[in-house]
């Protein structure tokens, strides 16, 4: 993993409420970059509901006084600024080496929990000792009649999207194992934490819960959904100059280091399939930075070494088939996340019916 500069600064020990706690049963960690527009009502939720839980707030060079407003108004939260912005995943595994709770909950800065988050989390945890993901019901912070995410759903081609996103927030009402969990919000025991290795801080943005989950997957464990833990989230769909790159080049790193050689080959239609979906996406909504797609190519082959040793290492915690993979993987992907209209539906009588036919295929053939 990589390393980045980190100056260990906390608060002072008087004011640090929650770290006089001897033994937290969870760690709630935050990163945060520059989000002080909603990071005060983030910490504010975490005090009013969540008294007992330590909480550590990572900062990855933040420079809009975000944490100098965490630092002043809320001294219990243990504060560790990172001396360079290494990603959302590094930031994670810097919190969780802080961290002494037996359960580690990962929270976004922009999200807003309600009463009853924290122990919907931790009592599906210790309902499944064998171990687990846990992830939380996510509402629209603007509109939180509607869902942002019950859990993720993972596509035979590794494309992930939210599951339920917009449909009635009484919806998805049963706790259900799902594909993965969004890193919005939630939560997982230490063992099987530090099992897995943390977060992959090569993917930078985008993608690492998904990459989480599938390797949690594969070395055995479950990824839950519970409908009784909520958070409101201020979510949006937004286009960042590198955004194609970096979700594209970590599909790929994903599935490398995930999958058997063969099951790739088998599953090489649906992967096809998904190149000519996410070049039209591209150049529909993303054409000034098209050229982000052949770089997320290009970084994968001049990496390749680094690619193949992360490879083995996930590969050595195997303890699932590919097939167990394969089934919980969707058919269908919700155009309608990404586009309106003619061009959503247009999407659905084309491509639906082929991306069948490949996980069928994959099924019939993928023993292993």
């Amino acid at each position: 993993m990589t390393t980045a500069i980190c100056d260990r600064r906390v608060a002072t020990a008087p004011a640090l409420v929650g770290l006089q706690t001897p033994d937290p049963q969870a760690s709630v960690i935050i990163v945060n970059y520059n989000g002080h527009k909603h990071l005060g009502r983030c910490l504010a939720a975490l005090r009013a509901h969540c008294p007992a839980a330590e909480v550590i707030l990572v900062d990855n060079a933040s420079t809009d006084g975000s944490v100098e407003l965490a630092e002043q108004a809320f001294p219990c939260v243990r504060v560790v600024r990172n001396g360079a912005n290494g990603g959302f995943g590094h930031g994670n595994n810097v919190g969780a080496r802080w961290a002494r709770g037996e359960y580690l909950v990962f929270l976004n800065p922009d999200t807003v929990i309600e009463p009853g988050w924290l122990e919907a989390l931790t009592a599906t945890l210790e309902a499944n000792p064998q171990g687990a993901l846990v992830t939380s019901k996510i509402l629209l912070a603007a509109e939180p009649e509607r869902i942002n995410t019950c859990g993720n759903e993972v596509h035979c081609s590794g494309l992930t999207l939210c599951r339920g996103a917009g449909q009635a927030s009484d919806t998805f009402s049963h706790p259900e194992e799902v594909s993965a969990v969004s890193g919005a919000a939630f939560a997982l025991p230490r063992s099987v934490f530090e099992h897995l290795g943390g977060f992959d801080e090569q993917f930078f943005l985008y993608m690492e819960d998904t990459d989480l989950s599938l390797r949690a997957r594969l070395a055995g464990y479950r990824c839950i959904y519970t409908p009784h833990s909520v958070v409101r989230h201020d979510y949006r769909l937004r286009f960042g100059p590198r955004k194609t790159f970096y979700q594209e080049r970590n599909r790929y790193l994903m599935l490398l280091k995930c999958l058997r050689w063969r099951t790739l080959l088998i599953l090489s239609p649906a992967l096809l399939l998904a190149e000519l979906v996410t070049w039209g996406f591209v150049l529909l909504h993303d054409r000034q930075n098209a050229g982000n797609k052949l770089l997320a190519y290009l970084w994968v082959l001049r990496h390749w070494k680094q690619v193949m040793a992360q490879r083995r290492r996930v590969q050595a915690t195997r303890r699932t088939p590919d097939r167990a993979l394969i089934e919980s993987f969707g058919h269908r992907l919700a155009y309608e996340q990404t586009g309106t209209g003619y061009t959503a539906r247009l999407a659905h009588v084309m491509f639906d019916p082929l991306f069948t036919l490949a996980r069928r295929l994959a099924l019939t053939l993928v023993h292993w």
